[in-house]
């Protein structure tokens, strides 16, 4: 992404005032490494985490999870959808958007964020997906998808 998206993406997560953990690899950035402001860092001090690496399937199936933002890669959609976790989509290329379009028209488990990425968009579709009724459907749904993969692979008895 550029800096300009890494900053518009923070102040959409700052503005939501909702609690997240944001795993920033070192290669997201195009062209480099970027330096979120002091003034970021004071806003989400007291509900933002920032880091370079997590254990992601580990994070996603943590209770207290309540929406992922995903590129729609196929990996990290799977380990959302097993662990029943709603996505804000910010497809690049390749299946990423037909992931994404299917993620919302067909399973309902996803909102997709516009390419041109705005901090008021990104605060609107956090609240939507924590705290909005479409949030609470998608869900329900992603719960049901998740129960859905679990039946389909545990081992017959």
């Amino acid at each position: 992404m550029t800096p300009e998206n890494l900053l518009e993406f923070s102040w959409g997560l700052a503005n939501s005032k909702k609690p997240f953990s944001w795993i920033i690899r070192p290669d997201l950035l195009i062209g480099g490494s970027f330096i979120l402001s002091a003034e970021f860092e004071n806003e989400i001090s007291d509900r933002g985490l920032i880091a370079s690496w997590c254990p992601q399937e580990q994070v996603l199936n943590h209770p207290s999870i309540g929406g992922f933002l995903t590129h729609c890669g196929w990996n990290s959609t799977i380990e959302s959808i097993c662990a029943g976790v709603p996505m804000l989509c910010w497809p690049f290329f390749a299946d990423q958007p037909t992931n994404c379009r299917y993620f919302y028209n067909t399973w309902e488990i996803g909102i997709e964020i516009d390419t041109n990425v705005k901090r008021d968009e990104v605060e609107k579709l956090i609240n939507e997906l924590m705290v909005g009724d479409k949030g609470k459907k998608m869900r329900q749904k992603a719960v049901e998808l998740k129960k859905k993969v679990e039946e389909n692979t545990s081992p017959e008895m």
